[in-house]
């Protein structure tokens, strides 16, 4: 890994944590994939299919943060291979599991490597930006939406055809990845012993406007999230029951959502360092809600279509949030990496849960409408103080790592 000064991107570091990302995620996304198989070979209602990505994002949303302020304090660069350790064995685990109960077992522990990879390779993210902070969460954040992506994709080619011991094959991801993230560490390592310099900017705002602007960005990622989960979890049991297509066919139309998602985090973090992360975070959010407000009563193309403007403009926010928040609380990069990412596992998996509860009581497609008026939570960003006003007034932010 190349060693860039202080001031200059480390693109190589950065394209490294982000094909990781990208390997995580796919291995990640293999899980919800592989739904269909498991609620056949099982016999699994609606709501244990949830509490399987309950299990999972929960078991990564509580550890995130624990993860994240530990190693503010102790920076461990070689846990990030570690943590993928785990994903190898609950994929390996996942494969063979003989019962419903031993695949909660297996989601929990890619729910560890997960909770471990995330706040730690978002901090090695921002030590590679050379100060664009935004860019570089983007680039971190695409390689995980790719990854999402790609992950139903190949489960439409792979598992879907092949069976759940097919699910072992994804194994090869996680050794690729834990050989990248060894030269991760590496790198990391040589500058763990310089001191993190976060913005000023937080720590001028009053404790209570900063309190409540963090609970503001908490419910902003809990109704992006929680929309996400319906797409992510439901959407293809949602296309086979209205429009009768087949699994492989609703596989490939959630391709197309993922891959907008892809896209959409791809450009919002580097808007954001340009125009600001209010702005970004204002459009997307409370921008989606004429398309998700419209989607439960669309024909089956235009479906697909608002599904992809969603993915896109929905997505563009949380590189932004995350940065927001950072530069709210200087010096604690795991830990606020750690906290947004739980919670968007967290809210992914409590709303899974629920939302599989809704489906089995009242239809797939009540879950849609729901849920279409969560990014309404959007008109609270009109609250969140303007620290890159603050900043260009005479509060200048450093360019921490």
């Amino acid at each position: 890994m190349d060693q860039h000064r202080d001031g200059r991107t480390a693109f190589r570091v950065l394209a490294a944590v982000s094909f990781c990302h990208l390997l995580n995620d796919t291995l990640q996304s293999a899980i919800p994939s592989a739904y269909p198989i498991f609620k056949g070979a099982y016999h699994l209602d609606f709501g244990q299919i949830g509490i399987i990505t309950l299990t999972n994002q929960v078991t990564a949303s509580l550890l995130q943060p624990l993860v994240g302020m530990y190693t503010d304090r102790r920076p461990l660069p070689y846990s990030l291979a570690t943590g993928m350790c785990f994903t190898l064995a609950g994929l390996f685990l996942l494969a063979i599991a003989p019962s419903y109960a031993f695949i909660l077992v297996a989601v929990a522990c890619v729910g560890i490597g997960s909770a471990v990879f995330h706040p730690e390779s978002s901090r090695v993210a921002r030590m590679a930006s050379g100060g664009r902070h935004g860019f570089a969460q983007s680039i971190f954040q695409v390689g995980g939406n790719v990854g999402s992506a790609v992950g139903p994709l190949l489960a439409a080619f792979v598992i879907l055809p092949l069976g759940q011991r097919s699910v072992a094959l994804f194994s090869v991801g996680a050794a690729a990845a834990i050989l990248v993230l060894l030269r991760v560490g590496r790198w990391y390592a040589g500058r763990r012993t310089r001191r993190t310099h976060g913005s000023p900017v937080g720590a001028a705002l009053p404790r209570g406007k900063l309190v409540g602007a963090v609970a503001i960005l908490v419910a902003l990622v809990f109704s992006k999230y929680f929309y996400m989960a319906s797409l992510s979890s439901f959407h293809t049991f949602f296309l086979i029951q209205k429009f009768h297509v087949s699994v492989r066919t609703a596989q490939l139309y959630l391709f197309l959502f993922l891959g907008a998602v892809a896209a959409g985090t791809l450009v919002g973090g580097p808007i954001g360092d340009r125009v600001g992360r209010r702005y970004v975070i204002w459009a997307s959010i409370l921008g989606v809600l004429p398309f998700t407000l419209l989607m439960p009563y669309a024909d089956q193309l235009w479906t697909a279509v608002l599904t992809v403007v969603i993915g896109l403009v929905l997505s563009s926010a949380f590189s932004a949030i995350v940065v927001y928040a950072q530069e709210l609380m200087p010096g604690r990069v795991g830990a606020v990496a750690g906290l947004f990412f739980g919670i968007a596992f967290g809210v992914g998996g409590i709303g899974a849960a629920l939302l599989g509860q809704v489906a089995d009581r009242w239809g797939i497609e009540s879950v849609y409408r729901v849920c279409s008026f969560l990014p309404a939570i959007g008109l609270l960003t009109a609250l969140l103080p303007d620290i890159e006003r603050r900043a260009v007034a005479g509060e200048p932010r450093a360019a921490g790592s």
